[in-house]
């Protein structure tokens, strides 16, 4: 049947560590994590959108060859963090597998075009498995490939918690440095149950060189998950200050995401409406004009220069 230890993949085997793994819907829960415990409903949304990632990774386990049908049945406003949990699965199968890069090659496939930057995202997810070796490359397109980068500061930090923000954020600020950060951003704002007073607390003990990326990637979660509605987005901006184009560049992506996906959630249109005045299929199409002639480069230049472009579209806030 196969080598001791080892499962087989298109007949050569494969350790049984990437078998793989089937993650529990525990580890979504703030206070196992140590995360801010005095905001219910803003709890159990965020906890929700784990939860949805999590089955999506456990679902990729189980369908790997055709994990569409599977991830499908998850309610459309939750499937975008069911294909980030699928792509984390996707790039921890894809070490292992003597054929590399195809089970990240389906999930690509078909519908999941339309969660495309979720799958990068959550496939840099797999770089907090310990000493798992995670690909430089994805079979992908090269100027998205970076966004893995967000996904790794991400977990790092939801896994982490504040401890490992403040361990990682007066590193050398390179642009893979920058690129993680934002993730690092995106993961306060779970760790800090969406409270406005507590990620700029946190932001404001940060280096200097850290707050426009933190900041950013408050944008990002608070536009994609919610949390905040238009009160509290407000006193978001006035709390960015000078990193108004960071934050107006984070909730672009975010919404061009949502907007990608075919379904666009109210707070989501609520924000994009508040902050640009424009409607989230316009939000895409600056993404899109902001990435022309970049698409094609490798280089984590280019994936920089996209979002200078689109800092530069968002010259003043609300």
């Amino acid at each position: 049947m196969g080598t001791a230890g080892a499962t087989r993949v298109h007949g050569a085997p494969v350790p049984s560590r990437a078998r793989l793994l089937r993650l529990p819907l525990t580890l979504a829960d703030f206070e196992r994590r140590g995360f801010r415990l005095d905001r219910p409903d803003e709890r159990v949304l965020l906890e929700t959108h784990a939860k949805s990632f999590l089955t999506g990774f456990n679902l990729a386990a189980k369908h790997w060859r055709d994990p569409h049908p599977a991830l499908s049945c998850i309610e459309p406003s939750e499937r975008g963090f069911a294909y980030e949990g699928a792509a984390m699965y996707a790039a921890l199968r894809d070490v292992v597998s003597p054929r590399g890069g195809e089970a990240m090659r389906r999930l690509c496939e078909g519908t999941g075009d339309d969660y495309i930057h979720l799958i990068h995202v959550g496939y840099g997810w797999a770089g907090a498995v310990p000493r798992m070796p995670i690909p430089d490359t994805i079979p992908t397109t090269p100027l998205l490939r970076w966004l893995a980068l967000d996904g790794a500061g991400f977990a790092e930090v939801y896994f982490g918690g504040l401890r490992a923000l403040r361990r990682r954020w007066d590193r050398e600020p390179t642009r893979r440095w920058q690129a993680r950060a934002a993730g690092f951003g995106r993961a306060l704002w779970f760790v800090e149950s969406a409270s406005v007073d507590g990620v700029t607390r946190v932001i404001d003990q940060a280096p200097p060189q850290a707050r426009p990326h933190l900041w950013s990637g408050i944008a990002l979660a608070c536009c994609y998950a919610g949390g905040a509605d238009i009160p509290r987005l407000d006193r978001l901006v006035r709390s960015c200050g000078p990193y108004w184009p960071h934050f107006g560049q984070g909730a672009l992506f975010a919404i061009s995401a949502r907007a990608r996906a075919g379904l666009v959630p109210e707070h989501t249109a609520a924000a994009c409406r508040h902050l640009f005045g424009i409607s989230p299929e316009n939000a895409r199409e600056w993404t899109d004009i902001a990435a022309e002639g970049l698409t094609g480069s490798p280089d984590i230049s280019a994936y920089s220069e996209w979002k200078s472009r689109l800092r530069d579209m968002v010259t003043a806030p609300p």
